[in-house]
């Protein structure tokens, strides 16, 4: 190559690596288009508005929530993973997407890892183990002593099959050598409605949407899945203070892009994310929803997903729970 040829290889390759950073310095010109794998009125979508609107803010931009609901988070997913990777198309995604959908489906349209950008964590939604106010086991001790004692006839409900929820007792029961019954029904509210009502005697409950149940006394919690109490529920011990260990159980979301976004645009994503989580109106907001935030970088939320997929992946085999 002579002298001539190798300088216009080199503006050839300034000309390619100076058009990406210029998109990422104009960025963003148009509205943002932010996927809800969930229907409208759910803890993730009100989370999502939240924190979408504290973004809006500081980026001086419109963030248009675009519910996608159905196939367990998957159709929200694969229109994320093949949308142009401009930052103009983002979404919500939880453990189902993170963690779970790899492992109870045979077959995905895309891969958690290498079809995604990862942006960064939203919140972490704490469970807790509740029982039916009029439930005989009172205290966590005695619920152990009595599903024990009575295995297999100790129903449980869940949102659903493969849902944090239902996992949650899983794992639950992997832990403490136990055989309950799962009774899945169709969303958190009636699940939630029937263990209230006295139909099911138990569930693990999000704390999203149960903590006002708790804190009216309609149902009892009798330990949180968190390695910490949480400030909303003080009194409430652990799972590993009431003696069953290496059993943290939460949801947990964060924001995912198409693979191969332009890292200028990641990095201002992320610290407008940060930025968010930090806002007064979004930390109220997840108070009292009983969130923990996750601020962070995209590789720590990686970082965290993939190992939280390898952790459910192991109890999902275990406890041969498929969706297809």
């Amino acid at each position: 190559m002579d002298r001539r040829q190798f300088l216009a290889a080199v503006a050839a390759s300034s000309a390619g690596m100076a058009a990406p950073f210029a998109q990422a310095q104009d960025w963003p010109a148009s509205n943002i288009r932010w996927v809800v794998p969930y229907p409208p009125g759910g803890g993730t979508d009100v989370l999502a508005r939240t924190v979408a609107e504290a973004m809006r803010q500081t980026l001086n931009q419109t963030i248009v929530v675009d519910n996608r609901p159905g196939a367990s988070t998957n159709i929200g997913a694969q229109i994320v993973a093949t949308a142009k990777p401009d930052g103009y198309t983002i979404m919500s995604a939880d453990n189902a997407v993170l963690a779970y959908n790899e492992h109870l489906f045979s077959k995905l349209s895309f891969n958690p890892e290498k079809d995604f950008t990862y942006i960064g964590g939203i919140s972490r939604f704490p469970m807790a183990l509740v029982v039916n106010p009029n439930f005989e086991a009172k205290t966590f001790k005695e619920f152990l002593a009595y599903v024990k004692a009575h295995p297999g006839q100790v129903n449980y409900a869940s949102p659903g099959n493969g849902s944090p929820h239902h996992l949650a007792m899983e794992m639950f029961k992997n832990r403490t050598g136990t055989f309950l019954t799962h009774i899945p029904y169709r969303g958190a509210a009636p699940a939630l409605a029937d263990v209230m009502g006295g139909q099911v005697p138990c569930m693990f409950l999000d704390l999203a949407s149960g903590l006002p149940v708790i804190q009216s006394g309609k149902v009892r919690a009798l330990a949180i899945g968190t390695g910490k109490r949480v400030p909303s529920l003080p009194e409430l011990p652990t799972l590993a203070e009431v003696g069953v260990p290496d059993t943290e159980v939460y949801a947990f979301q964060g924001i995912l892009g198409p693979a191969k976004m332009p890292p200028a645009v990641v990095q201002r994503l992320n610290a407008e994310l940060n930025r968010a989580l930090a806002n007064p109106a979004v930390v109220k907001r997840m108070q009292d929803f009983g969130m923990e935030a996750l601020p962070g970088t995209p590789e720590q939320f990686l970082a965290m997903s993939r190992a939280e997929s390898k952790r459910w992946g192991a109890i999902i085999k275990s406890a041969g729970v498929k969706l297809d």
